[in-house]
């Protein structure tokens, strides 16, 4: 199967470093997701970033629904491809 990759947006850096961690021990990832700050368009503060994760699935195994609900027990969400 092709490259699978998932992004989820989560509104701060204690939230992306959490759901990063649950996220591996809850789905058992081969790779750590990979944490990504993006700011905002024409934001320069660090507290007007959001922060992405990264997940890499090459196997297909998770479902995008089941990222749009851990996502969200972080008011996140996942971002369509």
């Amino acid at each position: 199967m092709g490259d699978v990759r998932h992004v989820l947006v989560l509104p701060d850096r204690d939230a992306a470093e959490e759901a990063a961690e649950a996220l591996a021990e809850r789905y058992e990832l081969d790779e750590e997701p990979q944490l990504v700050r993006d700011a905002l368009a024409g934001e320069d503060d660090a507290e007007d970033a959001q922060w992405l994760l990264v997940i890499e699935d090459p196997e297909a195994r998770l479902s995008a629904a089941e990222l749009d609900d851990f996502a969200a027990e972080w008011d996140g969400w996942r971002e369509e491809p």
